[in-house]
């Protein structure tokens, strides 16, 4: 291979000049082509939610990209975004979850009931709601584990047996209001201080700090992918990474410190997508869900328990999926028996837009999150366009199908 390669390296440069001139001329960009190529998977949907942003910003004159609008997106945005972390997991480890809508109504109308009803104080019924979305996913993680029943069965019994519950303890109707420090979950923002800047000091602080870490994080593991000789990106294409990251970090930053500052939930996700990044990047378990989604066989021989992994991930997927249930009636200020409709469908679309494979074993936290926000710029861009639901529904559809349909010709043409 390599002596085929030495033999056509004459040729190599385009007729009629030199390969110095080539590489002094078009190299830099050559070289960043050639990246992207073999890094398709990972910045495709990346280039992609650019482009979607630039486009909107263009065709709603400038309203996407208000300090307000971009607030609201993460608002509306915030619980499908914690269900694409934990959906991701699952489908990496090679099953599916279709339970996650409803267990977030019924964790919504379980804290309706303790709350409104009941009077209990809102933080021990935050506490008490994550115990029951754990119960509830560790129940379905053990008969898929340890019983060996498909997800897909399990799953969508827990779709019915969560909506009948729902509908059960609000007995047909909406309940609230809630109280207002759990309101603050769904709609709360940083608290302001510090000399007046005409911005929110807190959110400015909060986004640099977020910056020197990224930029921290993404040096490192270039550095570590070195060390052991791994395959890492062109240094320009590296270099041109940074700077988009660094200009995406400071644009959202400046856009919510504009406004009231950044969300609390805003906060919230900003820990699970570092806590989950780490585990799956570093720790153990993480290697084990990729190990038990890419070849269970393989796994099972190295002794991969792939048992407990799978009951982990589907009780992790439990307690976000209640955490999301909280967001949602805290975002509403009401308990609905109607909340959750098709958030299984739009994590799991988050998901695989975000780079997830349909045979398991690939994906990873942060293309969750760009799989979730690309659905979130699309529906929020059309909703200032005033796009008919309907015409929503059809092009959120091709845009999974267009991702699946990249996931499968990325296989064959690196297969080939």
């Amino acid at each position: 291979m390599s002596t085929d390669v030495t033999d056509k390296v004459p040729a190599a440069a385009p007729p009629g000049g030199s390969g110095g001139s080539s590489s002094s001329g078009g190299g830099l960009l050559q070289l960043v082509l050639d990246g992207l190529r073999r890094n398709m998977r990972q910045y495709g949907m990346l280039i992609a939610l650019g482009l979607i942003v630039v486009l909107f910003q263009v065709w709603t004159d400038g309203d996407l990209l208000l300090p307000r609008n971009v607030s609201n997106l993460v608002l509306q945005n915030s619980y499908i975004l914690i269900l694409a972390i934990g959906m991701m997991l699952v489908i990496i480890a090679g099953h599916i979850d279709l339970s996650v809508g409803s267990l977030t109504a019924f964790i919504g109308a379980f804290a309706a009931v303790l709350t409104v009803e009941n009077d209990v104080a809102w933080p021990l019924a935050l506490v008490l709601c994550l115990v029951v979305g754990a119960v509830a996913g560790s129940i379905q993680g053990f008969l898929i584990a340890y019983l060996g029943i498909p997800s897909f069965i399990v799953t969508l019994a827990g779709m019915l047996l969560f909506r009948g519950m729902t509908e059960i303890l609000l007995e047909g109707q909406t309940l609230g209001p809630f109280p207002d420090g759990l309101q603050k979950l769904g709609n709360g923002f940083l608290p302001e201080s510090g000399p007046d800047t005409n911005y929110h000091n807190i959110t400015l602080l909060l986004g640099f700090v977020l910056l020197a870490f990224v930029l921290l994080q993404e040096v490192r593991e270039r550095r570590r992918s070195l060390e052991f000789d791994l395959e890492v990106a062109p240094r320009s294409l590296f270099l041109l990474k940074l700077v988009a990251i660094s200009a995406a970090i400071i644009t959202l930053t400046m856009l919510l410190a504009s406004y009231k500052g950044a969300p609390v939930i805003l906060l919230v996700l900003g820990v699970l997508v570092v806590g989950y990044g780490y585990v799956m990047r570093n720790a153990v378990f993480g290697r084990h869900i990729y190990a038990i989604g890419g070849n269970l066989p393989a796994a099972k021989l190295s002794g991969v328990k792939d048992k407990k992994v799978t009951f982990y991930v589907f009780l992790n997927m439990g307690v976000l999926a209640a955490l999301a249930g909280l967001v949602v009636a805290a975002r509403l200020n009401a308990a609905s028996p109607k909340a959750g409709t098709n958030f299984e469908l739009e994590a799991i679309a988050s998901a695989f837009i975000g780079g997830a494979s349909m045979s398991g074993g690939v994906g990873t936290v942060l293309g969750a999150i760009i799989g979730g926000l690309v659905l979130g710029v699309l529906n929020n861009g059309m909703n200032l366009l005033s796009v008919g639901t309907d015409w929503q529904q059809v092009i959120k559809g091709l845009a999974l199908l267009a991702a699946v349909g990249f996931d499968v010709w990325n296989k064959r043409r690196v297969g080939s």
